[in-house]
């Protein structure tokens, strides 16, 4: 249950360096998690989506943040309450400073890289708990390449993507750093298929998720998102498969959409 929701915010992770031509600031995309527990998929999460302006003494930024929480009647059970959040370059979706401060069945963990695209480092603080309740905090310098990102800022990026110019099996391969480590994920253009939604019937560019040397999502063809084929390429349906079960992410609503 741990890597759930890592595999959640993993199934956007698809981008390669483009100018942001669709995302706009106030903009909320709200999801269902399901998890297939004894042959039944359990609705037991939301996760949430959001865009915000920040403006500080040099610039102006764009908040990209994602939260995941338990519905109450399972917390008993499994409680999550994640937080991701990116601050980038509004134009390039470049990011600056990225936060990941998780709970997820009573382990904690927070993340914070301080991005040095000069330089091409990331400074990383990592704080956790010990087994006697004490908090402790590492810190490291980690290497990156030129188009390496964090998390939640690439999450944003699949949807400045040209898949329509894509032909069914054309890939493309890109890295992330998630852990202080660089991961290395390749997506496939698989086929172009209508769905239901809650947002009503969509035509959707249909793609298949593989993560290399990785034990959090288990095949590509487990693992698949399906984008809405119009400007806004909303997110709005997955199926995943991780090594304690499978389930499905779908779309609840969606707001503050550029076009």
């Amino acid at each position: 249950m741990k890597q759930l929701i890592t595999a959640l915010l993993f199934f956007c992770t698809v981008a390669i360096s483009a100018q942001n031509k669709t995302i706009a600031a106030g903009e909320k995309l709200v999801f269902s998690a399901t998890y297939n527990m004894s042959g039944i998929l359990n609705e037991i999460a939301q996760v949430t989506m959001e865009t915000s302006e920040v403006k500080t003494s040099k610039s102006t930024l764009l908040k990209l943040k994602c939260t995941a929480a338990t519905y109450s009647k399972w917390d008993s059970f499994f409680k999550i309450r994640d937080l991701y959040e990116s601050y980038v370059n509004p134009s390039s979706l470049k990011p600056y400073l990225y936060n990941r401060d998780i709970y997820e069945g009573g382990y904690e963990k927070r993340m914070k890289y301080k991005f040095n695209h000069k330089t091409r480092t990331v400074d990383s603080e990592k704080r956790k708990k010990n087994r006697q309740d004490e908090y402790w905090t590492e810190k490291n310098k980690v290497r990156i390449g030129s188009n390496t990102r964090d998390l939640v800022s690439t999450l944003y990026h699949i949807r400045n993507l040209d898949i329509d110019k894509a032909s069914v099996g054309d890939r493309q391969n890109f890295t992330i750093i998630f852990d202080n480590e660089e991961r290395n994920v390749t997506i496939t253009y698989v086929s172009k298929e209508t769905i239901n939604t809650a947002l009503g019937r969509k035509e959707c560019y249909k793609l298949s998720i593989g993560l290399a040397n990785s034990d959090v999502l288990q095949g590509s063809q487990n693992n698949l998102i399906w984008l809405t084929a119009d400007k806004n390429k909303i997110p709005v349906y997955a199926k995943f498969k991780i090594p304690v079960g499978n389930g499905e992410l779908k779309i609840k609503s969606a707001s503050g959409l550029k076009y």
